[in-house]
């Protein structure tokens, strides 16, 4: 019975920080060029982040090697920031676009970079542990229509629901700036 109480843990925990199939994590990937803050251009829907604009993430090195991520969001229907602050670690190498992301103790998910300018690293698209989870990151709060397009269209041809896909305002307004400490 261990045995098998051990199997289930086990692919659960691998389930939840692999990639899909068929998507590749970027190679040559060099995180000191991806810490920082990047702008959520769009998102697929998903609980944890319903109701939220602005919403921007950060990330920083830990001192164990690994990335400390905060996401910051503006509820529209609380009128209240929200913030989560996690832990993330590389699942292969380090040059590899594939890591595991924590918000809730042992628990993690996959986060898989996808697509990555890699001249710049001015945009992203990255995955969650199925099709289920998407996001289009940019360096700032807007993003190129064509560059929009392009990473849709290689999202749509991985298989994503791209037509259900949540456009992320980002309001430069007094009253928003006010209440952004």
């Amino acid at each position: 019975m261990k045995n098998i109480i051990a199997l289930v843990l086990a692919v659960l925990v691998t389930g939840c920080t692999s990639v899909p199939e068929g998507v590749k994590p970027v190679t040559g990937f060099e995180l000191s060029r991806y810490l920082g803050k990047w702008y959520e251009v769009a998102r697929l829907p998903h609980s944890f982040e319903e109701d939220l604009q602005q919403v921007t993430a950060d990330y920083r090195l830990k001192d164990d090697g690994g990335v400390r991520v905060l996401n910051r969001g503006f509820n529209v229907q609380t009128e209240q920031w929200e913030q989560a602050e996690g832990k993330a670690y590389f699942v292969q190498s380090p040059d590899v676009g594939h890591l595991k992301v924590s918000f809730f103790g042992p628990f993690y998910g996959a986060y898989v970079i996808v697509e990555l300018d890699k001249d710049h690293y001015r945009y992203a698209l990255v995955s969650g542990p199925d099709r289920e989870y998407l996001w289009i990151l940019a360096r700032e709060p807007q993003l190129d229509d064509g560059i929009k397009q392009s990473l849709v269209s290689k999202a749509r041809q991985l298989g994503y629901a791209t037509e259900q896909l949540i456009w992320v305002q980002h309001s430069n307004d007094a009253t928003a700036a006010k209440t952004n400490p």
